[in-house]
């Protein structure tokens, strides 16, 4: 079993009985919702995708979490301003809380300095991504979002594995490679029965100041072509946002004020119906 790919419908084991690998959370943790935020490459806004969509669900007054599962490069405490390491007690780890009551586990408060790089091999950074699952008392969750490394490696397979997700929300840009990334991440869900709730667009355009001209500074999207291709709803188109850009520097992600996730947060809330 060793030589697995995960792949039942084509796999050659004919004796192989599938298995559930999903870990229970920790026994004092109420979750709801599981929401992944994937992306098939790096430097595309998944952790502004994630931070957004926590800040607008938690001023609607959802209880949200996030699982910061970029383990060799956080950057979600940097976006809320948080620099207070994990504490815990007898029962087990305790989340990290934002000004807004946002819940937040990240390998940046695992140490007193957080420019201490994570040096560590894949099935190390495996192992603690299911410990932020099953270790850390998430208090009452509506939505856990889990900001996800690029790619299809150890973490998203742990993941996808591990937690009970109820859904993933693919974060692209607007170039032409975009749909061999996407293929990949979603025929990784695919074959993990994992459902692809939607695909979002980062850096779409950008937005003249003074005339209000749409400007497609990486080329003219494909998203609405992919989102087609891979018979998933293409759910916003995010605008290079400077203000955000600010905010996120300076940690103060929970005033960012934007409509363009409008869409997202409705099918995030439908899923509560």
């Amino acid at each position: 079993m060793s030589e697995c790919n995960h792949d039942c419908a084509h796999c050659s084991q004919q004796n192989c009985e599938k298995k559930d690998l999903r870990e229970n959370p920790h026994p004092k943790s109420h979750i709801k919702k599981v929401i992944g935020i994937v992306s098939g490459k790096g430097g595309v806004g998944k952790s502004s995708v994630t931070s957004l969509l926590a800040v607008h669900l938690r001023r609607k007054g959802y209880r949200v979490g996030i699982l910061d599962a970029d383990i060799t490069g956080p950057s979600i405490p940097k976006m809320f301003n948080l620099h207070t390491v994990i504490t815990g007690n007898e029962d087990g780890a305790l989340p990290v809380e934002s000004e807004t009551g946002i819940q937040v586990i990240s390998s940046n408060l695992l140490t007193r300095d957080e420019k201490t790089p994570v040096i560590w091999r894949g099935p190390m950074i495996a192992g603690i991504v299911k410990q932020f699952w099953t270790d850390v008392i998430w208090d009452n969750i509506d939505y856990l979002f889990v900001d996800m490394p690029p790619g299809t490696g150890d973490v998203p397979l742990t993941v996808f594995q591990s937690m009970a997700v109820d859904g993933i929300i693919m974060v692209t840009s607007p170039q032409d490679l975009v749909s061999l990334i996407v293929s990949k991440a979603v025929n990784m869900a695919g074959m993990m029965n994992i459902p692809v709730l939607g695909l979002v667009e980062n850096y779409s355009y950008a937005t003249c100041p003074h005339c209000g001209e749409k400007i497609s500074v990486f080329g003219e999207s494909h998203a609405a072509e992919v989102a087609e291709e891979f018979n998933i709803k293409l759910l916003a188109q995010m605008p290079i946002d400077s203000e955000i850009a600010h905010l996120a520097d300076q940690g103060q992600i929970e005033k960012a004020e934007v409509s363009y996730l409008d869409n997202v947060l409705d099918m995030l809330e439908s899923l509560e119906a």
